[in-house]
């Protein structure tokens, strides 16, 4: 064997072990995940069987619950367009919140950070944050199928346009739909069309899905006797509410089509799915949670107006049936999605949220001692509702201080005269946190002034 030959078979013997080695380290190298954010219209806490609730079933997010992670004491903002602001950016309201139904365009989403990522990105759903036909994509939705983006909620007759005969912008193109097509079935199977698309590029997904339903008017469903026989009940705002519960129905039955699509695509296992609602149940809707009566809080600070569900599953980090009682705010979920998917957020941001990403792992990681609370629907300083709370107690920047669970409705204020040492360390750790944000109005936002 000659010199040059016996080097040429080194070389041809070191190349096959670096092809070897980078084949193995490309098997190893974890795939990013996926991450679905399904958010509910007006559907609070009480209402989930999996939190005790007793009116309404709720298999498919009970199973959520059986196979990841629930949460206990997660808490929004009372109305909608604070909710989602808050959510989308993960930064306070009191810090970047306009005036209701507008997301101000200088703001960073989780849209952007996930897109800049290299993920796709879709929306879908409900929008009602402004009427620029651009918006979603300027959010950093690459594809969106949405209601109430460039029109209003009503048609020129005085019907809402959300359930039966919607009225949809898909992807730039606004689609009145037909007699028997039902809006939330529409922008739910364009979201799993948008996931079916993904998985075939091969490229991870964002899927964030303000749902539709559960908002009045309560109306006839798919799966209501009264389907396609009339939908008188869409000519008024709230509509009839003896339909919440098939509204309800209808929402758990989205759920399980997402997770079913997901495990017959065999991409369960590497998709973070998080449920939640934006804020507490509508009037009049009562319902029983655990033998107790709770009457919809929507615009309320109170915990029928705020508290919220939160389930999330991932089965190959969340451990089965775990119950979560730490405090969760809504601007935590911002940091926890981008955590979960590798992605940093700018350090300049200077975000409200912690991520509970830790906890999710089964991990300790950082819980909140409170959660804050600026909830002003106009926007308006002088009309805001402010308070800061932890598990047992709140206090509002009026003074009103409330033990909760004791005192759910917020019946009777405690004197603090009457506290005792515990109960006063409390207070005035609320206190200081009420004061730490009473100076950041509107902090955030360059062009605030001008508007």
């Amino acid at each position: 064997m000659t010199n040059l030959t016996h080097i040429s078979l080194i070389a041809v013997g070191l190349l096959s072990v670096l092809s070897i080695t980078s084949c193995s380290l490309e098997k190893e190298a974890p795939k990013r995940p996926n991450v679905i954010l399904i958010l509910a219209d007006d559907l609070g806490y009480e209402t989930i069987g999996a939190n005790g609730g007793e009116t309404y079933r709720t298999p498919a997010i009970d199973r959520m619950a059986a196979t990841g992670m629930s949460f206990e004491h997660c808490y929004a903002q009372p109305l909608c367009t604070p909710s989602r602001i808050k959510l989308m950016t993960g930064i306070s309201n009191v810090r970047n919140y306009v005036r209701f139904g507008l997301l101000d365009s200088t703001q960073t989403t989780f849209g952007h950070l996930f897109k800049q990522a290299g993920y796709n990105t879709c929306v879908v759903g409900k929008w009602q944050l402004g009427k620029d036909p651009e918006g979603p994509m300027k959010a950093g939705f690459d594809q969106h199928c949405l209601w109430q983006l460039s029109e209003g909620r009503m048609d020129a007759s005085g019907r809402d346009t959300r359930y039966s005969k919607p009225v949809l912008e898909v992807d730039g193109e606004l689609i009145t739909y037909g007699d028997s097509d039902y809006g939330p079935d529409i922008v739910s199977n364009y979201g799993l069309d948008f996931i079916e698309k993904s998985n075939k590029e091969g490229k991870p997904f964002l899927l964030y899905y303000p749902m539709i339903l559960t908002h009045c008017p309560f109306s006839p469903t798919p799966g209501s006797p009264e389907w396609m026989s009339g939908d008188s009940a869409v000519y008024s705002y709230k509509g009839e509410a003896q339909y919440f519960e098939d509204m309800v129905a209808e929402t758990d039955a989205i759920v399980g089509k997402i997770y079913a699509r997901l495990e017959s695509l065999g991409i369960d296992d590497n998709t973070l799915v998080v449920f939640t609602g934006d804020n507490g149940t509508d009037e009049p809707v009562v319902s029983y949670m655990n033998g107790r009566k709770v009457a919809g809080g929507k615009w309320k600070s109170t915990d029928a107006g705020t508290r919220v569900p939160l389930v999330a599953t991932w089965p190959d980090k969340i451990k089965a049936n775990a119950v979560n009682t730490d405090l969760i705010d809504f601007s935590d979920l911002f940091p926890t999605l981008c955590e979960a998917a590798g992605i940093q957020w700018p350090g300049e941001l200077d975000i409200d949220g912690i991520s509970f990403l830790p906890q999710l792992n089964g991990e300790k990681g950082n819980p909140r001692e409170w959660v804050y609370n600026w909830f002003s629907r106009s926007g308006k300083e002088s009309e805001a509702r402010v308070f800061a709370r932890n598990h047992r107690y709140k206090l509002y920047d009026t003074g009103e201080f409330y033990e909760i669970p004791k005192d759910y409705e917020e019946q009777d204020t405690l004197r603090f005269e009457e506290l005792n040492a515990d109960a006063r360390s409390v207070h005035n750790m609320l206190e200081e946190v009420i004061k730490k944000y009473e100076k950041r109005r509107l902090d955030k936002i360059p062009t605030a002034n001008s508007k």
